[in-house]
């Protein structure tokens, strides 16, 4: 059944999913991105269903009179923090693309939802850099920029629209829903790059610097996730001890070997020693991303490692804010290189 056509012209609506819509959310899946597509979710209907019974998952269709699923975007928990979503895996039917506005109203759907019924404490997205068109989206849902995520999708991921030359960057943007002061320690080689970002925040911070050296009595805990397909790796770092530098360069070797070519890690901003951990990432070449609100429920920093250049000529930023954020990015960067010479 996935390789029967749908009908084009039929009205639509926009609608929670229902376990019914699962069949035809794989076929929309497999007939715009194929059999490679990398996330089994949403090509496995069993699963689709599981998720989102689960709540990790939160789909939204938009649905023909006929069932046809013609559209599917969702929020799901992909922060540490369980309370955080995320906005993505969106994709509509190519016979219902061109301004009839279902990718839009499927993520203002998402939205209302998950600030009123679900109840999350905030939502993130990533809009990519090739095109400004989910920039300004995400700007009119109420998102703000808070980091740059370079080169995070290779070219291959956007063949059949042709957009990409190389490697494509995006930018994170929040939408603050529920609030939660606390306090956050400040990097000092970040100080004026967070104090930037951190005025984009509509949620209280009272800022500390980080002065404290990592415990002696820690012992590193970083949690991996790797993306095949986009030769990408995510790394949380859960704990942090004296061993955190050895533990990651051991990690790298491995990573490298996989084919990984850009690292995220992601840290704490609620240890007072998160500074001596920025410190050491910065002498293995890791640079600014930016901030990642509610990360851990406490807010999160985003440091990143190319292999190669990032394409920092190849991105198409829209909003003086998110240029402001990719320069800090690249003069961290730049600054880094000048040092390792």
């Amino acid at each position: 059944m996935f390789d029967e056509p749908i009908e084009p012209g039929q009205t639509w609506e926009v609608d929670l999913f229902r376990p019914e819509d699962a069949e035809g959310v794989a076929r929309l899946f497999l007939q715009v991105y194929g059999k490679e597509y990398p996330i089994k979710t949403f090509v496995e209907p069993v699963l689709l269903i599981e998720e989102n019974q689960a709540r990790r998952t939160i789909s939204i269709v938009a649905r023909t009179p006929r069932g046809d699923i013609v559209g599917h975007n969702a929020i799901f928990n992909s922060a540490p923090f369980s309370g955080l979503y995320e906005s993505g895996a969106g994709v509509v039917h190519p016979e219902y693309r061109g301004g009839a506005g279902i990718f839009a109203r499927m993520n203002a759907h998402g939205l209302e939802l998950g600030k009123n019924r679900f109840k999350i404490a905030g939502l993130f997205g990533e809009s990519v850099c090739n095109h400004v068109f989910s920039q300004r989206m995400c700007a009119r849902l109420g998102a703000v920029n808070m980091a740059v995520e370079m080169d995070l999708m290779p070219a291959a991921a956007y063949s059949q629209e042709g957009s990409a030359r190389g490697r494509v960057s995006a930018l994170l943007d929040y939408i603050h829903i529920q609030s939660k002061p606390q306090t956050v320690f400040i990097p000092q080689v970040y100080g004026e790059a967070l104090n930037f970002i951190y005025g984009g925040l509509a949620d209280g911070r009272t800022q500390r610097p980080s002065k404290d050296p990592i415990p002696a009595d820690g012992v590193t805990e970083l949690e991996t996730q790797v993306f095949d397909f986009a030769q990408v790796a995510r790394l949380a770092a859960k704990k942090a001890g004296q061993d955190f530098e050895q533990i990651l360069a051991d990690l790298e070797r491995d990573l490298e070997a996989r084919g990984v070519v850009v690292v995220q890690i992601w840290l704490n901003l609620a240890w007072p020693w998160v500074g001596a951990v920025v410190d050491c990432l910065r002498r293995r070449g890791y640079f600014l991303g930016g901030l990642l609100p509610r990360w851990f429920d406490s807010d999160g920093l985003l440091l990143q490692k190319t292999a190669a250049r990032p394409g920092w000529e190849d991105m198409q930023v829209y909003f003086e804010r998110a240029q402001k954020i990719a320069a800090l990015a690249r003069a961290d960067w730049e600054d880094i290189k000048e040092k390792s010479r």
